[in-house]
């Protein structure tokens, strides 16, 4: 079974990473994790233009590294492998895009994260995904 976690560095993907560890020892079988964070550049592209090159990309690279940190330390600490993936552009968008792509069986990932309180039951974001993915989405 592959897993895709689907984090943003906020509490609540923090827990989705430890509710997919649990999951994972509980399977038997070839499983993989694969942990997720997808930058929103749309709001940054117009300032590419007036900042020098590669300043935009390692800005959101850095956002991404932050994202990971706790993931990579905690499932380290867990001895479970796993690998990260980083992509740009829309966060729902670009995660149904992987997990087709990366054949994965379930997404997990967290209901509130960094959106704005105007979302009120789960973020913008999960339900976008929900919406639309083709797998199973626990969202924790």
């Amino acid at each position: 079974m592959k897993l895709l976690i689907a984090i943003d560095g906020s509490p609540a993907s923090q827990k989705a990473v430890k509710y997919a560890a649990r999951l994972f020892k509980s399977l038997s079988g070839d499983t993989h994790i694969s942990v997720m964070t997808v930058q929103d550049d749309s709001s940054l592209r117009l300032f590419k233009k007036y900042t020098p090159k590669g300043s935009v990309e390692d800005y959101l690279r850095e956002n991404a590294d932050k994202n990971l940190a706790w993931a990579i330390k905690y499932l380290n600490k867990t001895k479970l492998a796993h690998d990260m993936i980083i992509k740009y552009g829309n966060p729902s968008e670009q995660i149904i895009k992987e997990s087709k792509s990366g054949s994965f069986n379930m997404i997990i990932m967290g209901t509130k994260g960094r959106s704005s309180w105007t979302d009120t039951l789960i973020g913008s974001v999960a339900q976008r995904v929900v919406s639309n993915s083709k797998i199973p989405v626990v969202l924790i």
